[in-house]
């Protein structure tokens, strides 16, 4: 029988929203060092002829690492077990996001930077996020 989730400790946080951003932010910052050490390194990061920048690449991981966020808000409100659940859906999510670049018009060392940088910004989220969703919140009074 599944239960309910106590909402005395599963109501967000401020710690669990400040942990969220501050893994964003290291994500974001992470993968634009890395797509500005690959340019450096000679990869063109072009796909279908059209640049990709490394402000994009630092935008789209932010957005993205947000909505992550916001999934794991969600499931810690909702979810009965809200770490396994964000674990598994954010895994999933990140092998479906390798796809696109093996589909995309783009050369070798491009489509093997781009899967990098995905795998570089689950690799800083989701461990941080799954994390926090394993500390039970503080009970509000």
């Amino acid at each position: 029988m599944t239960t309910a989730p106590d909402t005395a400790t599963r109501r967000t946080a401020p710690g669990f929203a400040a942990t969220g951003l501050l893994a964003v932010a290291a994500a974001v910052a992470a993968t634009t060092l890395a797509a500005a050490l690959a340019r450096a390194a000679g990869v063109d990061l072009e796909v279908s002829g059209e640049d990709i920048p490394v402000s994009g690449v630092a935008f789209m991981t932010g957005v993205l690492s947000l909505v992550g966020v916001l999934l794991a808000l969600a499931l810690r409100r909702w979810s009965t077990r809200p770490a396994e659940r964000f674990a598994l859906t954010a895994c999933t999510l990140t092998a479906l996001s390798l796809v696109p670049p093996f589909l995309a018009d783009a050369d070798a060392a491009t489509t093997l930077t781009l899967v990098g940088l995905h795998l570089l910004a689950a690799a800083v989220v989701i461990p941080a996020l799954t994390r926090t969703l394993c500390t039970p919140a503080a009970p509000r009074l």
